[in-house]
């Protein structure tokens, strides 16, 4: 898997690179020291991968992390990062993280984070997981009937065991239906929704009671 750094941290970005180089199946393609930066090296190498800091001087990760999202879909996002506030955590989810992992991780879950989201999975860390729960429970909860009319039975079905987690593999087995498609259930989703990934759409769902 192909991995693109964005961080302003010079140390850092060279320590993430040589822990993620002892892991053969990942190659960091290219470093960038800014969000614009990082936008522009996404476009030129297509990683499968961008691990994104926030706090960057001119366009900081929140906004890079848009822009890649929108034009790159594929693309995965995952935060990586020393800030764990409510607000930080709530825009890199609305901007289309993936994942959002703190920067005190140990290598074997930073490995695992990377692997997992670009798996497609989403990876919260335990010290912001309650944060985005806690988004889907604010007082903007809405009942389950708001969903159920853009979305059909099964859709709803799909949606409710990806907000409690499950991967595409396991929708499957679980609803008995092909990977093929779950995986086309999950982007019909995606576009009702207007969201871009697995981690906003299960914030909606749990926010009508799903998952």
């Amino acid at each position: 898997m192909r991995v693109l750094i964005c961080d302003d941290q010079a140390i850092t970005r060279e320590g993430l690179s040589m822990l993620l180089a002892l892991d053969r199946d990942i190659t960091v393609i290219a470093q960038a020291s800014d969000g614009a930066e990082g936008v522009e090296l996404a476009a030129l190498h297509q990683p499968d991968l961008v691990l994104m800091d926030l706090k960057m001087p001119g366009m900081n990760g929140i906004e890079a992390t848009r822009q890649i999202r929108s034009r790159f879909p594929a693309m995965r996002v995952l935060v990586l990062t020393t800030y764990d506030d409510d607000q930080w955590v709530a825009d890199a989810v609305r901007a289309g993280a993936a994942g959002y992992l703190l920067k005190d991780t140990t290598r074997e879950e930073l490995l695992k984070a990377v692997r997992g989201t670009v798996d497609g999975k989403s990876y919260l860390d335990p010290a912001v997981a309650g944060k985005v729960l806690g988004l889907a429970a604010s007082p903007q909860t809405q009942p389950a009937s708001v969903l159920t009319a853009k979305l059909s039975e099964r859709e709803v079905d799909v949606l409710n065991l990806l907000a409690r987690g499950f991967t595409n593999a396991d929708i499957a087995a679980q609803l008995h239906l092909s990977e093929g498609t779950v995986r086309n259930h999950v982007s019909t989703i995606f576009a009702k929704l207007d969201v871009n990934d697995r981690t906003q759409a299960a914030v909606i769902a749990i926010r009508h009671g799903l998952g």
